[in-house]
């Protein structure tokens, strides 16, 4: 999945992952942060529906991360998919789980 498409980046590890919560806190970027892994089939089901709507949404940054590529600042992580969102650098919400009209009504609701 590498390259970025719409506006979806991809942690590629701990650090980068790191990285983009200080970009988040700093910028005060609204974000939601996906968290997945390749062995998980609701979140292989939702990814791409979140890679569209990262195109409907493009206030908001829109980051996938596998739980698997990033085991330290994932750890917390009890299901995938769960998404955070971010606004003004802190954490407001959560959703565990998919469901397409859920990420998108959730996503309205913070963009």
């Amino acid at each position: 999945m590498g390259e970025e498409q719409g506006n979806l980046k991809t942690a590629t590890g701990d650090e980068n992952l790191k990285d983009i919560f200080h970009n988040i806190r700093t910028t005060k970027t609204p974000a939601v942060i996906n968290y997945g892994a390749s062995w998980c089939r609701v979140c292989n089901q939702i990814l791409p529906t979140f890679q569209e709507l990262s195109k409907k949404f493009p206030k908001l940054s829109f980051i996938y991360a596998d739980i698997d590529e990033c085991l330290e600042t994932t750890q917390n992580i009890r299901y995938t998919p769960t998404f955070h969102f971010y606004r003004d650098g802190e954490r407001v919400d959560e959703m565990f789980g998919g469901g397409e009209e859920r990420l998108h009504d959730r996503l309205w609701l913070h963009s």
